[in-house]
């Protein structure tokens, strides 16, 4: 399986934190890492805008992460919410990713930019959606790739439907425990997202669907577990 731990914006601008949760998160035996990259127009009602900014992957801090990641030895990726984010990202990622609001606009069939320069690179994407992607004119393409979302932060699992989780490729996690998870990596998910802090105890803006460095270590050796049946 193909686990990433989304360090999303918990790394709060802090490149020891990030380093940290990189290490973190190989060491636990996570397959890659995953970050954002948003600008001052995507955040911009947002009130927590200045941290956020912080947080995201921007022509700056793109070369420090980097070195950071290939220092940790784990795969970097991101999910880039404006077009021209994935010309920055494509020198450095051999994948990128499309957040559940973005990817309604795919599933639908719709036009999106974002996806569509994605597309360009030949990379492979992975999109978030709650709505079944069976009928997306993309969704047989080799390229693509679908994980089960609950646009809920945090979700409750009473919120989560595995019933369909077979037109998945996988899930991605937004309750605080490994509980979930481990029944996706159970039902055959391939892919599994599961958003990672450093500190539970810190105010991270993330960690209300978060978990902590032993919960996700946790989440993972049970995952490999299972791998090794």
């Amino acid at each position: 399986m193909f686990v990433i731990a989304e360090i999303g914006i918990n790394w709060d601008g802090d490149f020891d934190v990030l380093h940290n949760m990189m290490k973190n998160a190989k060491t636990a035996g996570c397959s890659a890492v995953k970050l954002q990259a948003f600008n001052e127009n995507t955040t911009k009602n947002h009130p927590l805008r200045d941290r956020l900014l912080r947080s995201a992957v921007d022509h700056q801090n793109i070369d420090a992460i980097n070195d950071l990641a290939k220092d940790a030895s784990v795969e970097w990726f991101a999910t880039p919410m404006f077009a021209k984010a994935v010309d920055m990202l494509d020198p450095y990622v051999s994948r990128f990713k499309i957040r559940e609001l973005d990817g309604r606009s795919v599933v639908g069939n719709a036009e999106s930019e974002i996806f569509d320069k994605i597309m360009k690179t030949g990379k492979e994407v992975i999109i978030s959606t709650e709505i079944s992607p069976v009928k997306c004119v993309h969704y047989d393409n080799p390229a693509t790739k679908w994980l089960y979302c609950v646009p809920k932060y945090p979700c409750d699992p009473a919120d989560v439907d595995f019933s369909n989780l077979a037109a998945y490729d996988g899930y991605s996690n937004h309750v605080p425990n490994v509980s979930v998870p481990l029944e996706a990596a159970r039902l055959g998910a391939e892919i599994l997202e599961v958003h990672v802090t450093l500190d539970k105890q810190s105010d991270f803006i993330d960690n209300n669907v978060s978990l902590g460095p032993k919960d996700f270590e946790q989440l993972v050796n049970g995952i490999r577990d299972m791998d090794r049946v």
